[in-house]
């Protein structure tokens, strides 16, 4: 039997009930969190959207004529303590300088509609890269990106995962078609660089240099216009900064190492010093670079490719949180699609379930039992697609969806 172009009838049948289920508790959550909230703070004294306050905090600085003031922490942190109140946890800034155009066009608006604002805006972008990476099944694709749970994890936290996803899988659809384009959209990626490392490795392997230059003259357009604006004492402040985003916040841990979904920190949370934790990382930042530069050199599907390049930023960087799991979404669409065009086997079906349920779970499972399940669902996404995506590998036979 031929592949379909529909989802299983197992899957299919379940995933709308499903989808609109999970979608309605979150919406009950977040219409919960919204009441017993006060001026925009919650129940537990942290702004609505905690990390957006850093986001928010940054552009009221540059607003006030002082950008180089967001990489000041006490600076920043009174601007949080002022609009939120003298006991609110410190949300840091680690963006580079060319993310403040953006903080600072949202600081513009009042708390709450900025940061309404800000995740009406990426959501959509994100939603509209799954469905057109998967390019069938529209209404049950929706649901089912819109239930995925790192999407209420990255609502609850007010962060950037929808515009990484988005322009992550944008780029990708692209990349064939108009290279020159997708890699001037894959160079926006630019604001979060730790998810850039596997990117040029790529390719360049694969002689992809119109794609090249794209990037890089984004790349290079981002940085020139925040220089201008904002001068080199902010740049100079960033780099400052790194000092502490590097020693405080990843290897001492304190954003907690459960949030982390790496192998840095996997490895640390086992009681891994912070040597052994690079060295974990190094091994499978290596492994991750040359296994995906060779599937890329390769002839596998191109579905596999996407997935593979993204499941494989996210392993590559010591400083990956579970909001950041969003880049997994496109990921799993692109194999579903593979799935769709060549065959399902159940197994890997599975793997995909957990890789998709994963961020609803992975920061509790993993402070509870230190088993660093957002690291591993990360690494199932990645090995499947290396390993031959989602497809019946039977040789001389006809690869099809096998049914219950």
């Amino acid at each position: 039997m031929a592949p379909s172009d529909r989802l299983p009838a197992a899957i299919a049948e379940r995933l709308v009930p499903v989808s609109l289920m999970l979608v309605a508790g979150y919406a009950v959550t977040l219409v919960a969190m919204w009441a017993t909230s006060h001026d925009g703070v919650d129940a537990m004294a942290r702004p609505l959207g905690t990390d957006f306050a850093n986001v928010w905090a940054a552009g009221r600085l540059v607003l006030e004529g002082s950008p180089e003031a967001a990489y000041d922490l006490v600076r920043h942190y009174g601007v949080q303590q002022a609009r939120f109140g003298a006991e609110t946890p410190f949300f840091g800034w680690h963006y580079p300088p060319m993310f403040l155009g953006v903080a600072a066009a949202l600081a513009t608006l009042p708390y709450l509609g900025a940061l309404v604002v800000w995740q009406a805006a990426t959501l959509p972008l994100y939603l509209g890269a799954v469905v057109a990476i998967v390019g069938r099944n529209r209404r049950e694709v929706l649901l089912a990106a819109l239930a995925f749970p790192a999407v209420f994890v990255n609502l609850t936290h007010g962060h950037n995962g929808f515009l990484t996803a988005g322009l992550f899988g944008i780029g990708l659809l692209l990349l064939d078609r108009r290279p020159m384009l997708a890699g001037a959209v894959l160079g926006l990626l630019c604001y979060k660089p730790q998810f850039g490392l596997l990117l040029p490795f790529v390719l360049v392997a694969t002689g992809r240099w119109r794609a090249v230059a794209g990037a890089a003259g984004s790349v290079v357009s981002l940085c020139a216009l925040s220089l201008a604006a904002f001068g080199p004492e902010t740049w100079d402040a960033f780099r400052a900064s790194a000092a502490f985003t590097r020693g405080v916040v990843l290897e001492e841990g304190n954003t907690g190492w459960a949030k982390i979904v790496s192998a840095f920190s996997a490895a640390r949370a086992l009681g891994g010093s912070v040597a052994t934790g690079y060295a974990v990382q190094a091994t499978v930042t290596l492994g991750a670079i040359a296994a995906c530069v060779r599937l890329w050199r390769g002839d596998a599907a191109f579905e596999r490719k996407a997935a593979a390049l993204l499941a494989g930023s996210l392993l590559v960087t010591p400083y990956a949180l579970d909001y950041d799991m969003m880049l997994l979404g496109p990921a799993i669409a692109f194999l579903v699609r593979d799935a769709l065009l060549r065959g399902w086997a159940p197994k890997a079906a599975a793997l995909l379930l957990f890789a998709y349920a994963a961020p609803a779970f992975a920061r509790a499972a993993a402070a509870a039992t230190l088993v660093p399940f957002g690291f591993l669902a990360t690494l199932a996404v990645f090995t499947l697609a290396c390993a031959g995506g989602v497809r019946l590998a039977a040789p001389h036979r006809k690869l099809s969806y096998v049914q219950h």
